[in-house]
């Protein structure tokens, strides 16, 4: 197999899907905009720098690769050049983005190759929870995703990433209503969800919005989407001295913990499927490198731009990730 290259290896999310891919002892490559970073980090890897503005550059990181895996944050400026690269060099495409503008940009995207955007904890998680409660139908009234988060500390990408979404929307904040989404001024309500024990009882802001309510309409016919956190987490994420996260295992991963609670609601009748698990930016390796992995041995549902519940078998790929797991 060629080389899988990881575009924005040395960050905080890329070294953890560099490490995945290496674990998998799948092959290897490494890029991203700064040379020196990535030849100190991974001087024993298949380097290829590449300034995301360098199409040339783009093409030569690409070339004879089997896949192309985006951690390289604000999504709204690489994906769109990456995704053009893949395209020229013929392979297929994955990225992490939990921005929703740039996600609803790759959707928008026509393909002939496979193209997964938000294929992370936000968006790709909730997504195949998602599909796994639906079973074989794909038709839902209501979709609610909340997420138990211990704590919240981002890095530095994750408060970039957010700063471009905010400047993109002018502020405003946005829904999943109606079958759209939908930017308004309101402002944010509080209030309990029970999650499974032992989390319990917990605070949540409501309506805060996700790359859920992207990726989950794209496949299944649902008005209402509704993405929720819990209060500790969101207040971590909006105060600017809580650090970014601290490594207390030899894998690297924080002693952050999360549940993701999905709750799927059809006729009256209500599905529940839900994940617990450790360090969120962690947990999105496995989900990338299981995708290209599937990717490229064919274990494909769909082909195009598409969602991790569209493009794969949920279950068995839920099955398959280090994530204590309730299911229908």
């Amino acid at each position: 197999m060629n080389a899988i290259v990881v575009y924005g290896a040395t960050g905080h999310t890329g070294r953890f899907v560099v490490e995945e891919l290496l674990r998998q002892n799948l092959p290897t490559a490494v890029s991203g905009r700064n040379a020196a970073a990535l030849a100190e980090q991974w001087g024993d890897l298949d380097v290829r720098p590449a300034a995301v503005d360098d199409p040339h550059a783009l093409d030569l990181a690409l070339k004879n690769a089997a896949a192309v895996i985006n951690a390289a944050g604000p999504f709204a400026t690489t994906a769109d050049a990456i995704i053009d690269a893949a395209a020229r060099a013929g392979i297929p495409y994955v990225d992490v983005a939990a921005e929703l503008e740039a996600n609803v940009a790759t959707f928008a995207r026509e393909s002939a190759l496979p193209v997964i955007p938000a294929m992370a904890f936000y968006g790709g998680l909730g997504d195949l929870l998602t599909t796994a409660a639906l079973g074989e139908r794909t038709t839902a009234d209501e979709v609610h995703v909340a997420y138990g988060l211990s704590s919240w500390h981002p890095t530095p990408g994750t408060r970039a990433a957010g700063q471009v979404s905010h400047d993109r929307r002018n502020g405003s904040r946005v829904r999943f209503s109606g079958g759209r989404l939908q930017y308004h001024q309101d402002q944010s309500v509080q209030e309990d969800w029970v999650f499974p024990d032992p989390l319990g009882r917990r605070r949540v802001i409501a309506e805060f919005t996700m790359a859920d309510v992207i990726t989950i309409p794209s496949h299944i016919a649902v008005p209402e989407v509704r993405t929720y956190m819990t209060l500790e987490a969101a207040g971590d994420l909006a105060n600017s001295e809580t650090p970014a996260p601290a490594a207390v295992d030899e894998l690297g991963r924080s002693d952050q913990t999360f549940v993701v609670d999905v709750r799927v609601r059809t006729g009256g009748e209500e599905r529940r499927a839900t994940a617990t698990g450790q360090d969120i930016y962690a947990i999105s390796a496995p989900l990338a490198v299981g995708a290209v992995r599937r990717i490229l041995a064919g274990e494909t549902r769909t082909s195009g731009v598409a969602s991790a519940g569209a493009m794969f078998d949920a279950v068995e790929f839920l099955k398959d990730l280090p994530l204590t797991l309730d299911l229908p």
